[in-house]
């Protein structure tokens, strides 16, 4: 496995280390030219200047006077040479014999070099040559064959110690080194505090998410005084872990909540069943008994399909089979098909059928269950004499049917969580818990919003709100922006 530390030395790091090694040689090699060069090209500007002087001598008489003339004032140069300081002013004849020198020094190291060779055979007729002598001093030669006749003088020779401009080489070249060595050393660290700053916190992401993985939800990443990508990271993984905690406890108190409500139920089968049997069929009990099996029935059926229609539905394998419908005729049969139940309970249903139709896109079946549910929820929680109110109402884009009741209503603290999966309140009466978790999920696949508004000991309003279908228009699911309540769900 691949380490950010490893990518990073292999990527970044290389690159810096090629790019200031490539940056030195540049320069390196620029400072020596111009080092050095400068060095030949000073000399070189002197044999210039001596060979325009040769040219303006001895004009007037013969080749062999004039070549004699020459030679005079080449011999006459380097008895005046006046920068003997700095430079050894040679004469060479035929074969680099040195016939003469501005010391009066003709030492054979200081004969030593290739550059007459050198010049003999360039087209421009000079030469250079760096060697030692052999004191071990490190010195430039450079030497220009002179363009005229100039006596046995065949050659000009320049010589010059390369001590100091030695020294100053060393110097950018120590420099230079030193700069580069500095950089890649802040390179590196800056590098490593970065590497360090991203890998410590990833590990500590790591380790946390691995716990959580394997179970502890308990975990948590310490927070981070940075608000980048690490620190949201870490927010949001602890959030993850809040929010999987609370999962699991819901989950757990819903195991414990429906393992209670299907109990009862079987309970009171079983128990009827054995007295059944010990009944005669004429008897009053026997009637009754089968009453209580078949209601308990019922209910026990009712509880398991939320429990496959919320699986399905998380699952995405419920699939809509939407048409152009009338809300305001599913909502009266909707009121038809619980107006009796509502009888038996001492509430009044209070419902004034719009004359104009409400068109949406919607599944029939899907949609009658979110309104018998929400019904069925305000009965559970209204006190016998109450009353249920159901209003339509319709906008440009959305079509709205709400259901007011008189109930108990839902605490301030619970209404922020009713519509978490597996959520029951303080004030929830039987039930499965995730009645409204099938109602939300419905609503929301067909592109519409859930709202609920309550106040306890006053009740609850249960607003479904659906987009208005236009006749020959094909139907779309509006963006959860456009929604005009965002659903909060109130337990069943």
């Amino acid at each position: 496995m691949t380490s950010i530390t490893q990518r990073w030395l292999r990527g970044g790091l290389l690159v810096t280390v090629l790019a200031l090694a490539i940056a030195e040689g540049v320069f390196l090699y620029t400072g020596y030219q111009n080092l050095y060069g400068g060095v030949e090209r000073a000399m070189l500007s002197r044999f210039s200047t001596i060979e325009g002087r040769l040219q303006a001598t001895g004009t007037a008489g013969s080749e062999s006077d004039n070549a004699a003339a020459r030679a005079q004032a080449l011999r006459r140069t380097v008895e005046q040479f006046d920068e003997k300081d700095k430079f050894e002013f040679m004469l060479l004849g035929s074969g680099g014999v040195v016939l003469a020198t501005s010391s009066g020094n003709r030492s054979r190291s200081l004969a030593a070099g290739n550059d007459l060779a050198a010049a003999l055979n360039s087209a421009s007729g000079t030469g250079t040559d760096t060697f030692r002598t052999e004191g071990g001093e490190r010195v430039m030669a450079v030497t220009a064959l002179v363009p005229y006749a100039a006596g046995s003088i065949t050659a000009m020779r320049l010589v010059t110690s390369l001590t100091l401009a030695d020294g100053r080489w060393r110097q950018m070249v120590t420099f230079s080194v030193g700069l580069a060595a500095a950089a890649l050393l802040l390179s590196i660290s800056s590098g490593v505090f970065f590497i360090r700053s991203i890998v410590r916190p990833l590990g500590q992401v790591e380790a946390t998410a691995t716990r959580i993985a394997h179970g502890d939800l308990q975990t948590r990443l310490p927070d981070t005084r940075y608000n980048d990508e690490i620190g949201r990271l870490c927010a949001t993984i602890n959030q993850m872990a809040a929010d999987l905690a609370r999962t699991e406890q819901l989950k757990n108190e819903f195991i414990s909540s429906v393992s209670h409500e299907l109990r009862t139920p079987l309970t009171s089968i079983k128990g009827w069943v054995e007295t059944v049997a010990t009944l005669d069929p004429g008897d009053e009990s026997y009637r009754r008994g089968l009453d209580v099996i078949r209601t308990e029935t019922d209910r026990l059926y009712t509880m398991v399909e939320e429990l496959l229609d919320f699986s399905r539905l998380q699952s995405g394998g419920v699939r809509m089979n939407c048409t152009a419908l009338d809300l305001v005729a599913e909502v009266t049969d909707a009121v038809l098909f619980v107006e009796a139940r509502a009888g038996q309970e001492g509430l009044t249903l209070r419902y004034e059928e719009p004359p104009e139709p409400y068109p949406v896109w919607a599944d029939a079946g899907r949609l009658r269950q979110v309104l018998v549910n929400i019904l069925d929820n305000a009965i559970k929680y209204s006190d016998p004499g109450g009353a249920i109110t159901l209003t339509l109402s319709r906008s440009e884009k959305w079509c709205t049917v709400a259901v007011k009741d008189e109930g108990r209503g839902i605490p301030p603290e619970d209404l922020a969580h009713v519509r978490d999966r597996f959520f029951k309140g303080r004030n929830a009466v039987r039930g499965s818990g995730i009645g409204l978790a099938v109602v939300q999920e419905i609503v929301t696949q067909l592109g519409g919003g859930i709202d609920i508004q309550s106040t306890l000991g006053q009740g609850t309003t249960v607003s479904v709100s659906l987009p208005v279908h236009s006749p020959g228009a094909a139907p779309a699911v509006p963006a959860a922006a456009e929604i005009p309540a965002q659903p909060t769900e109130q337990e069943t």
